[in-house]
């Protein structure tokens, strides 16, 4: 079965070339590196990853990502941050995409807090262009500007990021709602990266296992994808990447077929399959 990790971020060790931006949000030391991934992944059998841009680390630099791609493009593809406020991101988008390997775009809300406004058009419309996934980071109260922009872009291949933050807390039915309500858009898949993060609980984080399920149920396991939120220590540190690996492979109940589609299948299907 090929495993694919869709949600790791990268902090590179030469702080010259890549400087982080100021009062950066940093793993802990010697955790995040390019040698610690590729370490957590031989050890767990992933294959591929999905690179995401660390944004509260590198902001709008995307260098470090796509060297790291262009580097070994047969294990790594990447997902960019470009911002909606700047009117030069489309242009960088597509050099992006076609110099680098880039396969996805993340997406998230502009400098004056809307997400269904013509900054983020322009970009969803060159990544339709460019062929690439579009990955909205969004939480509750962008979900129907979501809908809004899914909408106009009924064709443009997306990822949920995290389900919407779903979390334990006062909004989680309304969050859970909003995210089940989002699978009437057919080109929608949900990445579940979140059961860690929104339990209450220790691994296994049993409390959040009926809720994913019901996750999977209702978008399918052709449109589900795992990612880790690598490097853990730093993003979900009551799990090892293992154990939010093993929550999938052994936790959840899924059947074959099932961890066949979340953990390799539908990620192939949208980053790798097709490479130019």
């Amino acid at each position: 079965m090929i495993i694919v990790d869709t949600h790791p971020h990268l902090y590179s060790e030469d702080n010259k070339k890549y400087p982080p931006i100021e009062n950066p949000y940093r793993p802990p030391e010697g955790k995040g590196t390019l040698e610690h991934l590729r370490r957590e992944m031989a050890a767990n059998r992933v294959s591929k990853a999905v690179l995401i841009q660390t944004s509260t680390y590198y902001r709008w630099d995307q260098r470090f990502i796509c060297d790291t791609v262009v580097a070994d493009p047969e294990r790594f593809t990447g997902v960019v941050t470009p911002s909606p406020d700047d009117p030069h991101s489309p242009d960088l988008l597509w050099a992006l995409v076609k110099r680098h390997g880039i396969r996805g775009m993340r997406s998230i809300v502009a400098a004056d807090g809307q997400f269904d406004c013509d900054g983020v058009h322009q970009l969803w419309k060159v990544a339709g262009e460019l062929g690439v996934v579009v990955n909205p980071l969004l939480s509750l109260d962008r979900a129907d500007q979501l809908a809004g922009v899914l909408e106009r872009f009924p064709d443009q291949p997306v990822v949920l990021d995290h389900c919407l933050n779903l979390n334990v807390g006062p909004n989680f039915t309304r969050t859970l709602d909003k995210v089940l309500g989002l699978a009437r858009y057919p080109n929608l898949v949900a990445k579940l990266t979140n059961i860690p993060t929104g339990s209450a609980e220790e691994f296994p984080c049993s409390d959040l296992h009926d809720t994913y399920r019901r996750i999977i149920d209702t978008y399918t396991p052709d449109r589900c994808v795992w990612g880790s939120a690598f490097p853990c220590e730093l993003w979900c540190p009551k799990v090892t990447y293992g154990q939010h690996l093993q929550i999938f492979t052994n936790e959840l109940g899924l059947d074959e077929e099932e961890k066949a589609a979340i953990l390799g299948r539908t990620a192939m299907r949208l980053w790798f399959e097709g490479r130019e």
